[in-house]
Parts: C-alpha cells; structure tokens; sequence
C-alpha cells in the first residue's frame, strides 16, 4: 500500500461483490492531477460500476480509494462531492424548463442546498463563473434559451458545465458523445482537452476515433481487472487486447 502520493485518485486493491460475483476485483489504478483518463472495455467489464465505488454511489467491499490524499472509502457520495468530485450519467439530468443561466446558476455550490437557496443572491461572482462556464462549453450565446430546447449535444455540454460550476477537481464522465452528431463529437472532444487543464478526468467510451482524440492514458478494463494500461498506441496493439476485443 502507497502512502502519501500525488496522485489525484489513488484506488488500491478495490474489490465490491455483488452476491458473491466479483464486478471489480482488487483492482489498482492511479490518476494523475491534470490527467484526461479514458477506461474502455467490453460491456461488463465493470467499467460503470468503477465510477460508482468513485462516486459512492455503491460501497466497496474491500480496498481503498484515496482522493488527493484523503481517505474517502467510507464516506457518503454527497461529502465526496463537496470535497470535488464530479460525475456525468450517461443521460443528461437538466432542468429542461429553466434557461441555460439558470441551469448554471443553480449549480454554484451555494445554490445547492435548500438554505443555500432561499438565500442565494445572483452577485457578480456568480455571473461572471456563468459567463466563464458558458463559453468553456460553447453555450455563451444560448444562455437565455430554455434547456428543453437545446440539442441533445448542447443539453450533455450543459449538464458538464452544471458540474463546472462547482469547479471539482475529478471529473468523471460516462460515454458523454453517445447520441451525438460527428459535428458535436469534435467540439466534445475539444471540451475536454480543455477542462482537464486543472483538473483530473476520467472518461468511459466506447468509440476509439475519439479515444484517440482525448486520452493521455487508456486503461483496458475486462471482468473486474485491468487487463492493460498505457497510451492508445500502446494498448491497441496488446495481444491480451486484441483477444478480448476480438472475442467479442
């Protein structure tokens, strides 16, 4: 077991159990601060549930997952939260009434809890993170539009800046170009080389023209394990790979 690391994320021998089938099994991955993260694999390869134990989502049955040094294995999914971790589902949860700003809006950590909100003022700080947000995902001249009418791409870009606004320091996104037309993957693709220049991100997808566009490292999930781990280039051409990609 690492101690003090630098790591943004240390996960060690992490293992969760689902009535006796090992979804993750004593699993070991390290990320680093500023990292964009790619995790692929087949389906049921535990890729979800990974992000899950991450989030809190689901609790582990053994191992430790260490966020920027803190141990937070135990801890409840709204404190991890609080202490920076952000998570993308696959389908995009905005409020499809409510504009682009105060999707945003609603979304700056004081606006999040219910005394938060009664109390909330829209003060210049606010704005000025919405305007800052709204032009990392191309949405600045949107901000008046109702959610519920964007594009499916707008509405995922919108939903990762709901996230942005509580500026987290891990970011984690599963299959955020699902849907998506080949226009919105390439912006997508330039959104997140662009947000992980101060943060840690981790991405789940499928599609390896855009893996390749995105990953500083690419790590190959298969039955609960990591099967191999390095830069695309590296991982496209491991036997091990192949075989499970091909077997399938």
């Amino acid at each position: 077991m690492s101690t003090n690391t630098d790591f943004a994320l240390a996960v060690e021998d992490l293992t969760v159990s689902f009535d006796g089938f090992k979804a993750i099994d004593n699993l070991t991955l390290y990320i680093d601060r500023n990292e964009l993260r790619v995790i692929i694999g087949p389906n049921g390869a535990g890729k979800t549930t990974l992000l899950d134990l991450i989030c809190g989502k689901t609790r582990a049955s053994s191992g430790s997952i260490k966020f920027k040094n803190q141990e937070i294995t135990r801890i409840p999914e709204f404190k991890r939260v609080r202490l920076g971790l952000g998570r993308k589902f696959q389908t995009p949860s905005i409020y499809e009434n409510l504009s682009v700003f105060k999707n945003l809006e609603v979304s700056y950590p004081e606006g999040r809890s219910v005394f938060g909100a009664l109390a909330f003022q829209c003060t210049d700080a606010v704005k000025a993170r919405v305007q800052e947000v709204a032009s990392d995902i191309g949405l600045a001249d949107r901000l008046e539009v109702e959610a519920g009418l964007l594009s499916h791409g707008q509405k995922q870009w919108l939903e990762i800046g709901m996230l942005l606004m509580q500026d987290p320091e891990l970011l984690m996104l599963d299959e955020p170009i699902a849907g998506m037309s080949a226009s919105e993957r390439d912006l997508t693709a330039d959104l997140l080389n662009r947000i992980c220049r101060n943060r840690a991100v981790i991405v789940i997808e499928h599609d390896m023209e855009f893996v390749k566009r995105i990953a500083h490292k690419v790590t190959v999930m298969h039955q609960g394990r990591i099967l191999a781990e390095g830069s695309m280039e590296k991982v496209q051409s491991d036997p091990k790979v192949i075989d499970v990609y091909l077997g399938h």
